[in-house]
């Protein structure tokens, strides 16, 4: 499986701090570096969630709309805000 198609995810934004302000997210593999490489903390049920739902998304065993969509209730357990961009 290619995780990194942009093609079949609808991109969203993430507002985080540090350097890297705005995060872009556009595939399967940005999620993984999102929730990886760059979240505030390592705890939280829907954060772990998250980390599932994506590898299990990245096997192709669950859509990559699951991984988003976990990827958008972790974020708003972890309070970081999501910017949904619609096209």
């Amino acid at each position: 499986m290619n995780w990194h198609r942009r093609g079949d995810f609808p991109p969203l934004m993430l507002v985080m701090g540090g350097p890297e302000k705005y995060r872009l997210v556009t595939s399967l593999g940005d999620v993984a570096e999102a929730l990886i490489a760059a979240w505030p903390t390592d705890d939280g049920e829907d954060y772990v969630v998250a980390v599932r739902v994506c590898l299990e998304a990245i096997h192709g065993n669950v859509s990559s709309d699951d991984a988003r969509a976990a990827l958008i209730r972790a974020a708003r357990e972890a309070g970081i805000p999501v910017i949904t961009i619609v096209h």
